[in-house]
């Protein structure tokens, strides 16, 4: 059995000048408060504020970077026990699960989620062998009877984290009881929500129809007529806003977005009700929509998240059978000059608008994205997210980013998780990278040291509570 050890340096520069640079820009931000202004934890976690299940169901169901992995070395879902929309039969014993996972952990070496994970193992669970085969019993049984403790307990992990705003992210179509149950328990945990259209906005997702009908009954609009359908939306907007909201988020396939005229809205919106729109109509419909919403947040204020290039749902067996994130979306190519062009006509100079924009295609950070957001007021840039969330995407982002965007163009981190546990580890690992870059511009005499060091604060907590309008 190996030894389960983090490195004090892990992930800083391995020349030993520069690497003490970074151990001080460290040392300034390694303590400061956690802003998570984007992710996809369950709310009623707070809202319930009940002990995790077991190890299955709090490390290895939520996370889709786990199964995924797993998926692609041959291991089945249902032996994973990932819950089957189709009636599948899943296995239902959390420790027959936890042993498929520790057998396998070797396949996860070099990987983010290695690094998150040992971090929850070692800094969390205070485990000190590498999980395997033949741990897996041992750290079953330790991280079962951890969940048991108070501390354990949902909110006082949070606040253990040291989390200042932890955002989730809903659909329109949800009621919010659970982020009304937390704020009803008095309890200031600083869980928000997060307003997530796709669903009503989005032609091509499952239901859409209905799911615009359901709109309309519970905003009271007549969400078959245009005018009715954009009331609606704001109305809901609203809503989130009174539970905490600051920022929408838009899932789309590309950044395409477009400037109809009345008419024409009205005539697409028929089709895409209809069921008939073509996939450039549909396309040309969510491009719309993305307009439409920026209009909206220049009237209430919320701070506009783009995150476009996934082929959501690309193994056609998989959605099927279980459903969407089951770790089967897969970053595309991605163009913003043209696609963002129509929206930036309209709205690209008024200084009330905020867009956060995000992208998958990592070819694009010096090309299109910093020039775009190095000149238009209403852009920043998104930081490496999903598959980029690590250290060498970290890196090529600062790299590509910084020269013509510079760091005030961009927002800090974010860690877009499902995951709970891992929300320390991940923005641990960001606060490294940045510490590293930040060091080799002052060892290159670049930067000057005490620039870097505001510049670190900055980074890992200032600029995300300005973008996301939390300050």
């Amino acid at each position: 059995m190996s030894a389960l050890n983090l490195h004090p340096d892990r992930l800083f520069p391995a020349d030993e000048t520069t690497r003490a640079i970074a151990r001080r820009l460290y040392q300034e931000v390694k303590g400061l408060p956690i802003v998570s202004p984007h992710g996809h934890t369950d709310p009623s976690w707070f809202a319930d504020n009940q002990p995790f299940g077991n190890p299955a169901d709090l490390l290895i169901k939520p996370d889709h970077y786990v199964f995924r992995m797993l998926y692609s070395l041959g291991v089945s879902l249902p032996s994973l026990g990932v819950p089957s929309k189709s009636g599948i039969a899943v296995e239902q014993d959390p420790k027959k699960i936890w042993r498929l996972f520790a057998d396998h952990y070797w396949a996860f070496r070099g990987t983010p989620s290695r690094m998150w994970l040992d971090y929850v193992f070692k800094e969390v669970f205070e485990l000190d062998q590498v999980l395997s085969g033949d741990t897996a019993d041992a750290y079953y049984e330790r991280i079962n009877s951890y969940l048991q403790k108070p501390e354990f307990l949902p909110r006082s992990l949070m606040e253990n984290f040291n989390i200042e705003y932890l955002a989730t992210t809903e659909s329109p179509l949800d009621d919010l009881r659970h982020h009304k149950k937390i704020r009803e328990s008095g309890w200031g945990g600083g869980v928000i929500t997060a307003y997530r259209p796709d669903p009503v906005v989005d032609p091509d997702f499952e239901g859409f129809a209905a799911n615009v009908a359901k709109l309309g009954d519970i905003t009271g609009e007549d969400t078959s007529k245009w005018a009715g359908y954009l009331a609606a939306l704001m109305n809901r907007r609203e809503y989130f806003k009174s539970f905490g909201a600051t920022s929408t988020d838009h899932g789309h396939p590309t950044a395409t977005t477009a400037d109809l005229s009345h008419a024409e809205c009205e005539a697409l919106f028929a089709k895409a009700l209809a069921g008939q729109c073509s996939a450039a109509e549909a396309e040309l419909f969510r491009g719309q929509m993305l307009t439409e919403m920026a209009g909206m947040s220049i009237e209430d204020g919320l701070v506009m998240q783009i995150h476009p290039g996934s082929f959501r749902n690309h193994n056609p067996n998989v959605f099927r059978d279980f459903g969407r994130d089951k770790g089967a979306d897969i970053p595309s190519q991605t163009e913003y000059v043209n696609a963002l062009k129509p929206l930036l006509d309209k709205y690209g100079n008024d200084t009330r608008l905020s867009i956060i924009v995000f992208t998958l295609d990592e070819t694009v950070y010096s090309r299109e994205l910093a020039p775009l957001a190095g000149h238009y007021p209403v852009l920043k840039l998104g930081p490496s997210w999903w598959f980029h969330d690590s250290p060498e995407g970290m890196r090529r982002f600062r790299e590509q980013i910084t020269e013509t965007a510079g760091f005030y163009n961009t927002v800090g981190f974010n860690d877009d998780t499902r995951a709970f546990l891992s929300i320390p580890a991940r923005h641990d690992v960001a606060r490294r990278m940045d510490c590293n870059f930040l060091a080799r511009l002052v060892a290159e005499h670049r930067l000057p040291e005490d620039e870097a060091r505001e510049v670190a604060i900055d980074l890992t907590y200032k600029l995300v509570k300005q973008a996301y309008k939390l300050d």
